[in-house]
């Protein structure tokens, strides 16, 4: 597989990446920033989609919450996705409503058997409805639940397997929630099936101190990608090959150059495991 690696668009990049070379292999958006009838941003995607594959990265279907899906969300996600064709879509293990009010977070869930039927439930429909098979990332916590009786890892394979989605592995979320609840981030990783990741997500973390004076990690995409995220990251692409990895921005964005360089760092720990796997 071709070492691709992008980086989520940001109204200050779009024109760069018009008029220049292509800095980057792809580009992600999220879908509820293009919910629209028309304008400039539409027909600005619609030029760069001309010249690069697109991800379309969902916030607000709130997989894992308790109320039926918004019939009206799917519909304008479907309207969108049939706009834009994007190579991948992609959504949350979170829930993002309660009721009628939309929650602007992605909370957790507990990982036990309701859950898990209830995100199969969500999933089988958005598949169904769009048409489409989506990608489910693991999201980052600070707080688990005493109700859940599987682990994180252990869940989301088990969604694979009961919906057929697929995976995006946020490899900065997984290394987020180790630290916070004191486990190894790798296990997370190491029990989800292989060939199901379709997309991986790097970022950057903010670090605090807890109650306790424990290490406090908050996902915040306001920095470059930590040497630890980046030494999982090696070892995932050591287990699982070359995928699709996208660096994640969205707070103290920095220019087109610079997100670029961290996209060509990715690419080159790609092609490294590459060149050693063809060696071995």
């Amino acid at each position: 597989m071709k070492a691709l690696a992008g980086i989520g668009l940001k109204d200050d990049h779009a024109l760069p990446l018009l008029e220049g070379e292509a800095a980057v292999d792809f580009l992600e958006v999220h879908a509820e920033n293009l919910m629209i009838a028309g304008g400039p941003r539409l027909r600005r995607l619609e030029r760069l989609r001309e010249r690069l594959p697109l991800s379309i990265h969902g916030v607000g279907l709130s997989i894992g919450g308790e109320a039926p899906l918004d019939e009206a969300h799917l519909e304008a996600l479907d309207v969108l996705l049939r706009r834009f064709e994007p190579r991948w879509f992609s959504e949350h293990l979170a829930r993002s409503s309660h009721g009628d009010a939309f929650l602007a977070d992605l909370l957790p869930v507990p990982y036990e058997a309701t859950t898990l039927r209830r995100v199969c439930d969500h999933i089988d429909r958005v598949q169904t409805r769009l048409r489409r098979p989506m990608l489910l990332e693991n999201p980052s916590s600070y707080v688990e639940f005493e109700a859940s009786t599987m682990d994180e890892g252990a869940f989301i394979a088990e969604v694979v397997r009961r919906t057929g989605c697929g995976v995006l592995l946020d490899v900065n979320n997984a290394y987020v929630s180790g630290v916070n609840h004191g486990r190894d981030p790798w296990a997370l990783i190491e029990a989800l099936p292989a060939g199901t990741i379709g997309e991986i997500h790097l970022a950057g973390f903010a670090e605090d101190r807890d109650a306790d004076g424990d290490r406090l990690l908050i996902d915040h995409h306001g920095a470059p990608v930590d040497d630890a995220v980046w030494r999982l990251y090696a070892r995932c692409i050591e287990r699982f090959g070359p995928l699709p990895t996208l660096i994640e921005r969205d707070n103290d964005v920095p220019a087109l150059p610079v997100l670029a360089s961290e996209a060509a760092q990715a690419r080159a720990v790609m092609q490294r495991a590459a060149t050693w796997a063809q060696a071995a």
